[in-house]
């Protein structure tokens, strides 16, 4: 299978933080899917129309019908991290707008990617009750996707994923090494051809933290990413305000 138009949904994971280029824009997994699919059809166009910071409701406002005018043979559909992260959160709303997002994708003919995400414990203690709503999610997501046909990167079913060392500094982002393992696991779910199950691959053991060094990279941590997100949310803002997609258009992948 190949496909030639492909268009990526979703908020700053699929825009590609934090997983930059030289010169300094962000690559990202739908990026390193998109240079893959590239290779195999010359032909293939690319649109990413991701923002970050988006609310799932808001991925499906202003991203789906402008997909859909696309006309993609295949699609992924990232979102609801950003919901799961709020300390109140209809979990069973979020859903419904990835099963919107889904199902209309799939309605036009497209192929879809969706995507049940990593217990993010793991990766920062703090997280615990995201991670219960997350859990929810995924359940929730596993079933749209079987309901609908879709494509199923379950991120959460390997551990790797929620390897601290496949994450950036803000716990929040894959790294480089995070966001090409995405992209293996999504062109082993489409059946590409040369994709396998090694992007599973487990790291090897990581060393324990002394309890004061792990106090000292949460005090980091809170002062450098987690002080300025809680600052957002205070004055609703969102760093996605202002921005607009990086690729709106579908282009030759270059």
């Amino acid at each position: 299978m190949t496909y030639r138009r492909f268009v990526a949904l979703g908020d700053s994971t699929t825009e590609g933080l934090e997983d930059p280029y030289p010169d300094g824009q962000y690559r990202g997994w739908a990026d390193r899917l998109a240079e893959r699919l590239s290779g195999l059809d010359p032909e293939l166009r690319y649109a990413n129309l991701a923002v970050r910071g988006k609310l799932a409701r808001q991925v499906r406002e202003d991203q789906l019908e402008a997909a859909i005018r696309l006309k993609p043979d295949v699609a992924s559909v990232l979102a609801g991290l950003n919901d799961m992260l709020r300390r109140t959160v209809d979990v069973d709303e979020v859903a419904a707008e990835l099963d919107a997002m889904i199902g209309g994708l799939r309605a036009t003919g497209a192929d879809v990617l969706a995507f049940a995400l990593p217990d993010p414990v793991p990766v920062n203690p703090l997280a615990r009750v995201a991670a219960a709503h997350l859990f929810r999610f995924n359940t929730a997501v596993r079933e749209i996707a079987a309901r609908h046909g879709a494509f199923l990167v379950d991120l959460e079913a390997h551990r790797v994923a929620s390897d601290p060392r496949l994450w950036d500094m803000d716990r929040l982002h894959g790294n480089p090494e995070g966001h090409r393992r995405v992209a293996a696991a999504a062109a082993e779910a489409l059946g590409l051809p040369g994709a396998d199950h090694t992007w599973a691959t487990a790291l090897p053991p990581l060393a324990m933290r002394r309890r004061h060094q792990a106090l000292a990279a949460d005090a980091v941590w809170a002062a450098r990413y987690f002080r300025p997100w809680l600052y957002r949310r205070m004055r609703g803002r969102s760093s996605g305000d202002g921005r607009v997609a990086k690729r709106p258009r579908l282009e030759p992948f270059i």
